[in-house]
């Protein structure tokens, strides 16, 4: 390691521990390592337009980001939550395994853990503690756990920036990541359920099953969001950029046209929430961008690359470490930067080993949404603590069941990669 990427490690670490944005961290550590290195301070602007130019696939993220936003602005999410409580509310613990299939149903418009979150997850929290079966801390946890499937299910913001530093298909990503999405939604649902039997939750009153099929229509324009932006994409139709525009485009009309819930006012303010969203992204994949434009320089993942292969490591258990790293990483930055960051240090790794690069991102973006829940810097407890003024406290001390039965889930797709490779190779994928 040379002097001048030490001096880069040390004063990104230190701005990050006094409290400075870890984009603005990231950028100002790699701007010092090139003024260090007697490198121009120009080459980062031309890394920076390189990295863009290159990265059409990026403008995927402001417009997923915009789709979400209007799904959640409108009267889209109060009709999706109330055709799953028709659906499963009738069971014990039914509001519950409604949270949970809300962010199932949710995550196949928004592909934004934090949208989910602040979005349907605030109705239904709300809906939980005013039925006076469940406390507090309860509901906001569950949502928090659930809320974690939105980047997993398609569309997916966390894989699409995996496929920037990958060059991964996002088309066979999107796919992955389907089966391993319902698989977190059904473990969540069975401790929902575990703990609603031994907790003994009153049952909530069940919506007679002749309202099901309004309800369904009600809700159908919505639910198609997913199966047009798959079929876009696998038809041939669209490309992934240009299946978000799509998105975007049929969540304003479905919004604006067909439940005629959003004024000019609210897609004023859509606009803008959605614009500095993107800029918040966009800082920190414009840093991402330097920092990796050093790190090559360096020429860190190569020596990673070579130190681990010399050691003759099965792949197996490299998957295992990597994992409890990306766990450990998880409690203190933000998805984002552990994508964009951490993860391309390893996937020349993966390359050498023979791990499928599909595989092993649907397993870290599973991991980074993991972390999204994990205290002390639970991105997601954050953002429910802000939306619903529920102590941290009570979340956390609810939280550990649902983080546990998503850690064995996890594992399980560690273990297991044909189930996440499952439907990629029905479409084709010869990984």
């Amino acid at each position: 390691m040379s002097v001048e990427f030490l001096l880069c490690l040390v004063s990104m670490l230190g701005l990050a521990a006094i409290g400075t944005p870890i984009a603005y961290s990231i950028l100002i550590s790699s701007l010092i390592y090139l003024a260090a290195a007697g490198q121009s301070i120009g080459i980062s602007g031309k890394v920076l337009m390189d990295g863009m130019y290159n990265g059409f696939i990026l403008l995927a993220v402001p417009l997923f980001i915009v789709a979400a936003n209007i799904m959640n602005a409108g009267t889209v999410s109060d009709r999706l939550l109330q055709f799953c409580i028709a659906l499963v509310g009738r069971f014990r613990g039914g509001l519950g395994h409604v949270n949970v299939l809300a962010s199932l149903v949710f995550s196949g418009m928004s592909g934004s853990a934090v949208a989910d979150a602040a979005g349907i997850g605030k109705l239904i929290i709300e809906m939980m503690v005013k039925s006076g079966h469940y406390t507090r801390g309860y509901a906001a946890a569950i949502t928090a756990a659930s809320a974690t499937i939105g980047p997993i299910i398609p569309p997916s913001i966390p894989m699409v920036l995996y496929a920037l530093v990958s060059n991964t298909s996002i088309g066979y990503l999107f796919l992955a990541g389907i089966v391993p999405g319902l698989m977190m939604g059904v473990v969540l649902m069975a401790m929902n359920a575990v703990i609603s039997h031994k907790r003994n939750f009153a049952k909530d009153a069940p919506v007679p099953l002749r309202e099901l099929p309004r309800l369904t229509m009600n809700a159908g324009p919505a639910l198609l969001m997913p199966a047009i932006l798959l079929y876009g994409i696998y038809g041939g139709v669209t490309t992934p950029t240009e299946a978000a525009a799509v998105a975007a485009f049929y969540a304003l009309i479905l919004a604006a046209v067909f439940y005629r819930s959003l004024t000019w006012h609210n897609f004023y303010e859509i606009l803008v929430n959605s614009a500095r969203s993107s800029a918040a992204v966009g800082l920190v994949i414009g840093g991402a961008l330097i920092l990796n434009y050093v790190v090559a320089s360096e020429n860190i993942p190569g020596v990673v690359a070579s130190a681990l292969v010399g050691l003759d490591i099965h792949p197996l258990v490299f998957l295992l470490c990597i994992n409890l790293l990306l766990l450990v990483l998880g409690c203190f930055l933000d998805a984002t930067t552990i994508i964009l960051v951490i993860i391309p240090l390893f996937i020349p790794t993966c390359r050498e080993l023979g791990i499928d690069l599909v595989h092993f991102g649907v397993i870290a973006v599973i991991n980074c949404m993991i972390g999204l829940i994990t205290p002390p810097y639970g991105i997601l407890l954050f953002v429910i603590t802000a939306v619903t003024r529920i102590p941290l406290a009570e979340i956390i001390r609810e939280i550990w069941l649902f983080l546990g039965v998503l850690l064995v889930a996890l594992l399980i797709l560690i273990l297991f990669p044909g189930i996440t490779l499952m439907l990629p190779r029905a479409a084709g994928y010869d990984g």
